[in-house]
């Protein structure tokens, strides 16, 4: 009689997998008062962007970053003021670049990770912002075309 006892207590305690408290799940009588909210909507990771997958801005100021604590160097930035009025710090990706004050760019949205507060990337090959020169990979990325073979 003890033996079974403490084989049932076993496992029932195997099957919780580590739960710590049973889940509050709400009564019949709960969901027909209304008793239940809907969740939050997210926030957009680019909110300058919303319903729009890029935007035309004019360069305020173009300057570099500092990136966050186990990356060091100089990440490319540049203050943009986007058609919408709204102004962004937005990354330059790719090395070496043509923009500088009073440029008009593409910007989309897409953040530098190792730079706080820049949630927007500049289109190369877009508008004033030339593509990366003598790039071989990855170039719809960059702005590049095709090296010509002869």
């Amino acid at each position: 009689m003890h033996f079974t006892t403490t084989c049932l207590r076993v496992s029932v305690l195997r099957r919780r997998n580590f739960a710590t408290s049973r889940p509050i799940l709400a009564t019949y009588n709960q969901v027909i008062r209304g008793i239940r909210q809907g969740q939050a909507a997210r926030k957009p990771r680019s909110p300058a962007l919303v319903d729009r997958p890029e935007l035309k801005g004019v360069c305020l100021k173009v300057g570099i970053t500092r990136p966050k604590k186990p990356n060091s160097g100089e990440r490319k930035t540049a203050r943009v003021r986007l058609s919408s009025g709204k102004i962004v710090t937005a990354y330059i990706p790719g090395e070496g670049h043509n923009v500088q004050q009073h440029s008009v760019v593409l910007v989309r949205g897409g953040r530098a990770q190792d730079c706080p507060g820049v949630k927007y990337h500049l289109v190369r090959g877009a508008l004033d912002l030339g593509g990366v020169p003598n790039r071989i990979r990855s170039r719809s990325k960059y702005g590049t075309k095709r090296p010509k073979t002869n």
